[in-house]
């Protein structure tokens, strides 16, 4: 495959992680994978896979079947790196990048350190100044957020709600008056008591959108308010992957001058000129003294 209109080879991504680094410099490369079709499988990633010296996966039984899957083979040592041992495992890996190896990192799916194993490799290559770069692809909370027909300028990701019902509710909570619009992730057996404290918290007729097997076969997007899609998971047996996108709160209406006049009136009660109530109340308000002015002395004129 030729990539060039000259007859020089097209470089490996091994090559590629080598330029701009001194002799014996390694590495990290968080990369990646499909989140269902083995066709989004980028040229970086299966370049990376068969020339990495090293791949830490989250789980090397699914590293071998996508490595199956698209038909290559690794030459690399491989490596578990998942949450159950990401700190042990950390600085046995920052020893092979110090050492000169190009370490690849993959998860199950999507792109690493992204509610997946990650994080701890990253901040702490970061902290010693290791090189750390990526190979972009996949994403279930960027494909979830474009097919969900919800606003996409502002958004936020929140990964899996607390399980338990308590905890579940204290974040939803901070997040009711959240104006962007959010993402979380959430397990089919639990979808259903996740939509019910949506409903809860942000009201039933806040819009989203329930996405489910993101480029798989039988890949499904439903849009609509969270009650209505509450009433669907009620009355289906879900499966799959799931992410759930929710639009943002309304912004608050300003409020009018004529909501404080009954302050301005209670100030002048308690002794305080209309020009020194105005003033004040205009400023704890933020509006406009002359609005609001003008706003009492309508009141006075209307009894």
């Amino acid at each position: 495959m030729n990539f060039s209109n000259n007859d020089s080879p097209e470089p490996t991504s091994a090559d590629r992680a080598d330029s701009g680094r001194g002799a014996g410099a390694g590495q990290i490369v968080l990369a990646a994978t499909p989140i269902g079709n083995m066709g989004d499988a980028t040229v970086r990633l299966i370049d990376l896979l068969q020339h990495a010296d090293v791949i830490a996966a989250e789980d090397t039984r699914r590293l071998h079947r996508l490595v199956s899957a698209l038909k290559i083979s690794t030459t690399g040592r491989i490596m578990s790196y998942h949450e159950h041992n990401e700190q042990s495992r950390t600085p046995e890996l920052l020893e092979l990048v110090r050492g000169g190896a190009t370490l690849l990192m993959v998860t199950d799916a999507g792109m690493p350190s992204v509610s997946d194993p990650g994080y701890r490799l990253v901040e702490a290559a970061a902290a010693e100044g290791i090189a750390v770069t990526a190979a972009p692809g996949p994403s279930a909370v960027l494909t979830a957020l474009a097919l969900s027909g919800l606003p996409t300028d502002r958004f936020c990701f929140e990964g899996f709600l607390p399980r338990k019902s308590g905890e579940r509710a204290s974040r939803l909570s901070e997040l009711a008056g959240e104006q962007r619009t959010m993402v979380f992730f959430e397990a089919p057996h639990r979808l259903e008591a996740m939509l019910r404290a949506l409903d809860t918290a942000f009201g039933g007729d806040r819009p989203a959108a329930v996405a489910r097997e993101l480029t798989k076969l039988h890949e499904q997007v439903l849009r609509a308010p969270l009650r209505e899609l509450l009433e669907w998971a009620e009355a289906s047996e879900v499966r799959g992957e799931i992410a759930v996108v929710v639009g943002g709160a309304g912004e608050a209406a300003p409020e009018a001058p004529e909501d404080h006049v009954g302050a301005v009136n209670e100030l002048i009660a308690q002794g305080s000129r209309l020009k020194d109530a105005v003033a004040t109340v205009a400023s704890d308000a933020r509006i406009s003294k002359r609005e609001l002015y003008a706003a009492v002395l309508a009141a006075r004129g209307s009894k």
